[in-house]
């Protein structure tokens, strides 16, 4: 009767733990873009940040957690996230051995956040620089990849 019961409140319960599963962006490491991207391309969002960066974390926590953006980018991009000050991650880019802070340095990135975007090539294609809500985060890709497409 108990294995019963049990099982029963299993299956009841199975259904809300579900539900309560967020989605989120698919977020890469550079060299899994890198193989993905020769693989199916598709053009790479960079989100260039760092830990000390307010505007980087309010980023996180409302407009990549809007079910918009998470659709979008998920839909149109590979994403990738890349500590500008971060030394110590290493990956190989190109022949080249890259810490993250030194890829952010080679992508021309000053301020925070960045997104860079670069093409299925891995090549640089525009920067989005500053904080942004979710509905214009979405309207800026979108016009970005509509312009890309021309």
């Amino acid at each position: 009767m108990q294995k019963l019961l049990g099982i029963v409140l299993l299956a009841l319960l199975l259904p809300f733990n579900l539900v309560a599963q967020e989605e989120r962006i698919n977020w890469y490491s550079f060299e899994e873009v890198i193989d993905k991207a020769a693989e199916q391309p598709k053009m790479i969002l960079v989100d260039v940040y760092t830990d000390w960066c307010g505007w980087c974390k309010k980023m996180d926590k409302e407009t990549f957690t809007d079910q918009n953006v998470i659709d979008y980018v998920n839909q149109n991009f590979y994403a990738v996230k890349l500590n500008a000050e971060d030394a110590k991650s290493k990956f190989e880019f190109r022949g080249k051995e890259y810490t993250e802070e030194e890829m952010a340095r080679a992508m021309r990135v000053r301020s925070f956040p960045n997104f860079v975007i670069m093409d299925a090539a891995m090549e640089n294609i525009t920067q989005l620089p500053g904080y942004r809500e979710a509905e214009p985060f979405v309207e800026a890709l979108a016009a970005l990849l509509e312009n890309f497409k021309q």
